[in-house]
């Protein structure tokens, strides 16, 4: 079977998530990973799945209007190598531009890579939380101290701390 990518955008209503999972379900698709989400009003939903190209676009066809769909190969499976411990980074204050790309650019620096970011602007507060791995060898101190003048920087605060097993 071919790996697809399916990705879902547009005006929320009800519905949406059980429109395409049972389209995809009656082609014979099983959903391997998710994430669905609300970002103001608007709905957006990215799936991985293994499939047959042609009959899943075809499928989906009767929800495009409102909705955007997209349906790609990408390739064979592949696994996610965790280049290290898990973390949860947090960030909040007053919204402005430049804060996700300031903060993932110091996770990557040390090598460290985020596997989920969720940003959510509520009135004028900006919070940011992101599941990071940072690898073994990045001195850890380093980067708490670099997220800290970041973070004075743009005006906001900043916490790093080890992920627990619930917090993934």
């Amino acid at each position: 079977m071919t790996q697809l990518a399916v990705t879902v955008i547009g005006p929320d209503r009800p519905g949406i998530i059980a429109d395409v999972t049972e389209v995809l379900a009656q082609v014979g698709v099983n959903l391997e990973d998710s994430t669905m989400t609300l970002l103001r009003g608007h709905f957006a939903m990215m799936i991985v799945c293994s499939g047959p190209l042609a009959p899943v676009r075809e499928a989906l066809e009767p929800l495009r209007g409102e909705l955007v769909i997209t349906v790609r190969e990408i390739g064979p499976e592949t696994t996610h190598a965790p280049v290290g411990a898990p973390y949860i980074l947090s960030v909040h204050g007053a919204d402005r531009p430049g804060i996700v790309s300031a903060v993932t650019r110091m996770v990557a620096s040390v090598g460290g890579t985020v596997t989920d970011l969720t940003t959510r602007l509520s009135g004028s507060l900006y919070v940011l939380t992101a599941e990071v791995e940072i690898p073994p060898t990045a001195e850890l101190g380093m980067l708490q101290r670099a997220l800290e003048i970041t973070a004075d920087e743009l005006g906001v605060g900043v916490t790093l701390r080890p992920a627990e097993s619930d917090d993934l």
